[in-house]
């Protein structure tokens, strides 16, 4: 798959849209653009059981584990509400993202 333009970058805060978390706000971790996936942090949460190793003792860990890009929206500024990104050039020719609901720049 080639690598697709996200709107959506790495800190930005975000409201999750469907699924079990649905209504969910956090912060994004990592962006995945290939997969077209984002990793929100304390949202989708799954266990992984890891064998004890000489780097760990192993156990039962809990892991955030990645959404697919449509299901999560970037959280307006303003309000907090889920907001589409637009694009806009400022005066001194700065592309910048924009929060479509309320105007504010992200």
């Amino acid at each position: 798959m080639s690598r697709a333009k996200c709107k959506i970058k790495k800190g930005d805060q975000v409201v999750i849209l469907t699924g079990k978390d649905r209504g969910a706000r956090g912060e994004v971790l990592r962006v995945l653009p290939t997969e077209r996936r984002v990793v929100v942090a304390g949202v989708n949460i799954a266990t992984k059981h890891v064998k004890p190793s000489q780097k760990g003792p192993g156990g039962i860990e809990r892991v955030e584990r990645p959404l697919h890009i449509s299901n999560v929206a970037l959280a307006d500024p303003k309000t907090g509400a889920p907001t589409r990104v637009g694009y806009t050039v400022l005066k001194d020719e700065k592309k910048v993202r924009v929060a479509k609901k309320s105007g504010e720049t992200l």
